[in-house]
């Protein structure tokens, strides 16, 4: 199932009261592999490990989406700057520190959020050398799970965060092309 990730995330960082904080028997610290696969300009893949120690708690997760509707990117990343890391996101042999990192429970399964407070790679425009663009300031990996945490998602790796007019919360990304996470699984 392929989802915008302005609709993920809205599902991913704006939870509604009713719904618990925490998935029911969810360990403290879990990992999972995916494939990421950008398919135009000749297509392309990369293996992808999201190692989460721990869950971002209800308290912290107020303060980012506070952070996304007062500031944008910029004070997102100030408010996660101070965060603990929650584990890393690694793409090519280099690790990211991943500052959030949040599940909500959905019908069958549950939709794990994780950002950094910083780009993980710029992939995109200008190739093979893409340059950094102001704003473009954080890493932005969302999980599409069943219950045995396999699934699908898609990857911002140079993304910035802000609101539309209906304070929907929306994640541009910094290439032209969707990368889809594909395969993911529970790592052993």
């Amino acid at each position: 199932m392929k989802i915008p990730v302005c609709s993920l995330a809205v599902l991913a960082f704006v939870g509604s009261a009713l719904i618990p904080a925490a998935v029911p028997g969810q360990s403290a610290a879990e990992a999972f592999t995916a494939t990421a696969s950008v398919s135009e300009g000749g297509g392309a893949t990369a293996p992808v490990r999201i190692s989460i120690e721990r869950f971002t708690t209800e308290k912290e997760r107020e303060a980012v989406v506070g952070a996304v509707k007062s500031g944008g990117t910029a004070a997102v990343k100030a408010e996660l700057a101070k965060a603990k890391d929650a584990g890393t996101i690694e793409v090519g042999g280099r690790k990211t520190p991943i500052k959030y990192a949040y599940a909500r429970p959905t019908g069958s399964g549950r939709i794990v959020t994780v950002v950094t407070a910083q780009p993980i790679l710029y992939l995109g425009a200008a190739l093979p050398s893409p340059k950094p663009k102001a704003g473009f300031d954080l890493g932005v990996a969302l999980l599409v799970l069943d219950a045995s945490g396999a699934g699908n998602g898609e990857f911002a790796p140079a993304a910035k965060v802000d609101t539309n007019e209906a304070g929907a919360i929306v994640i541009s990304d910094y290439g032209d092309a969707k990368i889809w996470l594909k395969e993911v699984a529970k790592a052993k």
